[in-house]
């Protein structure tokens, strides 16, 4: 469909409430119509902040530490800012976020100005010049943190305010009766700072709209849109439409309105599913890794880093739980029992032995309570999660992660997989030592079908919603209620 991109609705429905969001709806409010195409304007003052921020932050930081700005600091400088705005262009960060939760584009900014650093200090690091006092350049990370989160908070909160008043608005003509259209029409409508006014729902059979939303047929759409009374559309058609999109679409090409499709794919259970383009051919993955590119890195540093500073950390309980573990009964300290990783590979993950026996073939018992299998020192290993220390050897060999869904034994996974619809997505990402699940308290016996059923709802929730502050939300609340269960045997 030429000239037509797609969109995929749940970023335009992560937008977040607005402090100026005083439930007025923008046809309520008198338009002050202002030139529409300030996105280029935006992107220019984000990209001048950022620049500023940046050498502004470590002037500061060395002058608060008595230290002259030197040449190295300014090369730094300089050699970060190339790194942030190339990595700024593969990820898209300086487009509209007009639409998009703020929580969003913050993290992509982080991620970026984390990995813009890291990549820097390491090509510096190889100057016999460069002085890499560590302070110094943390103390610049946190403030240019703070004062690029801060800056981008108040721009995006600035235009909600002036959208709020009516100024810069978009209206906004949603074509088709399919929910999400409605669901769409409505978010835009709570959030007037968003700037999109809402002239209606077009569709040739009137339905029933929740909110009076039918405004005419396709032919009264088309016409208003040559008028040059819609700027943006949304076509939210079923895929057995496809002959009225199609003509839709060709008359459409007769206006200056954006025109953007949203795809028909809720009738699945997708999985970050995105746009994509392969050979010119625009494609929905339905079932994807959020980890691609970037986040790949920023997971993988994340793994290496936090797993070696745990293992040397945790090195002296290490070795008390083997001589425990090997003192007490017969038999090897390490378990290695095969289980499934990432794309369903098998890995061996590593436990310190808690029974008697060592079950690794096609049928496998799992833990019960009272089980005669597990020794006493397992039996406390099982109940404090001290068995599972050994995985993060895993997580350094790059295996596992820190977090994710938990590894389940190959037997496990073969019956579960014809049991629960959308079983194996779980290993769309490595499996973690902790996980949203876990920390939800679906962790220990699964010895009803609903219990392993809830376990992969919120294995899939994570999946959908990762980010790298999520992973950190779940490393801390481990801490506090993820190691001690009275579930797990």
């Amino acid at each position: 469909m030429d000239g037509t991109s797609f969109i995929h609705p749940t970023e335009v429905l992560k937008g977040i409430r607005h402090p100026f969001n005083k439930g007025k709806t923008m046809t309520n409010l008198k338009k002050r119509e202002l030139p529409k195409t300030n996105a280029s304007l935006i992107s220019m003052v984000q990209r001048f902040s950022d620049i500023t921020i940046m050498f502004v932050g470590l002037w500061v930081v060395c002058k608060v530490n008595a230290l002259p700005f030197l040449y190295m600091h300014l090369l730094m400088a300089l050699l970060a800012l190339v790194v942030f705005q190339m990595i700024g262009g593969i990820t898209d960060f300086y487009r509209s976020w007009r639409g998009v939760r703020i929580s969003s584009e913050l993290m992509l900014l982080l991620q970026n100005w984390t990995l813009s650093l890291i990549f820097s200090a390491g090509l510096l690091a190889f100057n016999p010049d460069f002085d890499g006092s560590f302070w110094v350049y943390l103390a610049w990370y946190v403030l240019t943190s703070f004062g690029m989160v801060m800056c981008r908070s108040f721009i995006r909160f600035g235009a909600g305010w002036l959208r709020n008043m009516g100024y810069n608005t978009r209206r906004i003509a949603i074509a088709g009766s399919l929910p999400v259209g409605y669901t769409l029409a409505e978010s835009f409508r709570n959030e007037p700072w968003l700037g999109f006014d809402v002239t209606g729902v077009y569709d040739d059979q009137q339905p029933e709209s929740p909110h009076g939303d039918y405004a005419g047929s396709f032919a009264d759409l088309v016409e208003q849109a040559r008028a040059g009374q819609i700027d943006n559309i949304y076509i939210a058609m079923a895929m057995s439409e496809e002959a009225q999109i199609k003509t839709l679409v060709r008359e459409l090409t007769d206006t200056t309105c954006s025109v953007m499709l949203i795809p028909d794919v809720f009738t699945f259970n997708i999985l970050n599913s995105r746009t994509e383009e392969v050979n010119g051919v625009p494609v929905v993955p339905l079932f994807a890794t959020p980890l691609n590119g970037i986040n790949r890195i920023l997971k993988r540093l994340e793994d290496i880093v936090l797993s070696a500073m745990i293992l040397l950390f945790i090195s002296p309980v290490l070795l008390c739980i083997s001589a425990a573990v090997k003192l007490t009964s017969p038999g090897p300290v390490i378990f290695r029992q095969t289980r499934y990783g990432m794309d369903g590979k098998p890995i061996k993950v590593w436990k310190f032995r808690s029974m008697k026996v060592m079950e690794n073939d096609a049928v496998v018992t799992q833990a019960t309570k009272g089980d005669k299998r597990i020794t006493p020192v397992g039996n406390f290993l099982r109940r404090t999660s001290l068995d599972e220390l050994p995985q993060f050897i895993n997580v350094l060999m790059g295996e596992m992660s820190i977090v994710g869904p938990r590894p389940h034994a190959v037997a496990h996974n073969e019956q579960y997989r014809l049991l629960i619809e959308g079983y194996m997505l779980r290993h769309k990402v490595k499996p973690g030592i902790t996980g949203w699940a876990q920390i939800n308290g679906w962790r220990g016996e699964t010895d009803t079908l609903e219990k392993m059923e809830k376990r992969v709802e919120f294995d899939l929730e994570y999946i959908r919603e990762w980010s790298l502050w999520f992973d950190i939300k779940i490393v801390f609340l481990t801490i506090f209620k993820g190691f001690v269960n009275k579930a797990a045997y």
